[in-house]
């Protein structure tokens, strides 16, 4: 296995993983990001156990010395080594017992292995402790990729929360998702380590050979990502939209590209790194959400989602000027009442195809149910306001209804309490003023006045304090 290893190493050559969006042809190449891989190694007493003949220690010992002398003369690639539990008696109950024994270099793999052929194993497994060390080891390099190897076969022994310690330092981009091989180990054993990062149950010798020579060329393998965006037939029309890769174990936004297709229709290849598991934000008008994104590191992969859009026109009235003013719009999914967004008219959107309500903030508010279809634009507008002039100056309580159809009535506005004399621009159709000024001493000197509004006319009433 560890030949695969020198074939993948020469993509790493030439195709380093990089953080940032694809430049444009035009700029210069950005210098190769430095890979720096920590192999924290437990030492603690229960690595003598026998393992097919010979302890675990040596097992591990052997394989890790080998794999450093395979790695040793590539470039922008640097290995550390921390190890736990070597440096006290397990009966001194030391919970500090790491130390970083090489730091990080290139070309050190004389020093890796001179120190693991004089590593002793006798202690407790303060992983949670190693963990918190781990981050003063890197050096502070926020364009590395680092990544954190554990190799263990036991548990926790200090009361620590190594997945709560792991996450922190995920979040800080201490490092990128571990790898945790687990050695010797019974199934059981790795359900208490997967919250880490990407477990490994390693039972044999074999198995932990063939995993430790797959997690290092998962790390220097090359990992392409092409995103098809397609209409409801399949067809990859789609493009211009951003797309946003949140590691779905931190939360925070990896990578940010406006989505870009050929004339061909065919999307251009985005470098992404499989070290860390992502959910795809496609942000279209409302978002999609593609969680955990099945990205095979060191492939070329392609995902195609269903995107289809279609384009909402809000269009105001041949009317200057408009008594209104800017209208807005409140587009919602049909039958959820979170907002998808908020639009003045005169202005259009791409939506995803579907079905919608449309509020319109006139007075009255109307709703319009909508369908979005691929490709086509459906236009909403509404009827030329007309206006209501109330000509009496009186200070009081009254409010404006809309008569329905059936005869119930809807409230629409609340006349302020200062001044009944308003100029309001509204909605044409029937309407009901109800009125009792400040100086009544009775609700039955309640005023009650039924009035009609049309297109772009005026419709004057006068009410009466009682």
């Amino acid at each position: 296995m560890l030949y695969l290893i020198q074939r993948y190493c020469l993509f790493f050559l030439s195709f380093m993983v990089f953080a940032g969006p694809t430049h444009a042809q035009k700029a210069p190449p950005e210098k190769p990001r430095i890979t720096r891989i920590l192999f924290l190694l437990d030492a603690s007493g229960s690595m003598n156990a026998p393992w097919e003949g010979r302890p675990r220690m040596e097992v591990a010992k052997s394989l890790l010395a080998k794999m450093a002398d395979s790695l040793n003369t590539y470039p922008n690639l640097e290995l550390g080594l921390r190890v736990y539990g070597h440096l006290h008696e397990a009966k001194e109950n030391n919970c500090e017992d790491s130390k970083l024994e090489v730091p990080f270099g290139a070309r050190n793999a004389a020093a890796i292995k001179a120190k693991l052929k004089a590593l002793q194993n006798r202690g407790n497994t303060p992983i949670t402790y190693s963990l918190q060390q781990s981050a003063n080891d890197f050096p502070a390099d926020r364009t590395a990729r680092n990544v954190l190897i554990l190799i263990t076969d036991g548990l926790e022994s200090c009361k620590g929360d190594p997945c709560a310690t792991s996450l922190a330092l995920q979040r800080k981009r201490v490092f990128l998702k571990p790898f945790v091989i687990g050695i010797g180990a019974e199934k059981e054993f790795g359900k208490q380590l997967e919250c880490l990062g990407q477990y490994y149950n390693a039972a044999d010798v074999k198995t932990f050979r063939s995993v430790l020579d797959n997690v290092i060329t998962q790390t220097l393998q090359k990992t392409t990502v092409s995103v098809n965006l397609t209409d409801e037939n399949g067809r990859p029309v789609e493009s211009n939209v951003n797309m946003t890769f949140v590691n779905n174990v931190t939360e925070q936004p990896e990578y940010n590209y406006v989505h870009y297709r050929d004339d061909q229709g065919k999307p251009d290849v985005l470098d992404i790194d499989a070290l860390q598991s992502y959910d795809l934000v496609i942000n279209t008008v409302p978002p999609v959400r593609q969680q955990n994104l099945p990205i095979r590191a060191g492939k070329a992969n392609v995902l195609t989602y269903k995107t289809p859009q279609g384009t909402l026109g809000l269009q105001s009235p041949n009317l200057t000027p408009n008594p209104y003013g800017k209208v807005q719009a409140v587009v919602r999914a049909a039958g959820n009442p979170t907002t998808v967004v908020a639009l003045p008219f005169g202005t259009k959107q791409k939506l995803l195809a579907g079905n919608y309500e449309v509020e319109l903030l006139t007075l009255p508010r109307i709703t319009r149910r909508i369908s979005i279809k691929q490709g086509q634009e459906t236009s909403v507008t509404y009827e030329a306001p007309g206006t209501l002039n109330i000509v009496t100056d009186l200070k009081g309580y009254g409010s404006i209804y809309r008569l329905n159809d059936d005869e119930s009535q809807t409230w629409v506005y609340n006349l302020p309490e200062a001044s009944s004399k308003v100029n309001l621009a509204m909605q044409p159709g029937a309407y009901r003023l109800v009125f009792r000024s400040r100086t009544s001493i009775g609700s039955k000197f309640t005023d009650t006045r039924n009035f009609t509004i049309r297109s772009a006319q005026t419709t004057s009433v006068s009410i009466f304090g009682k």
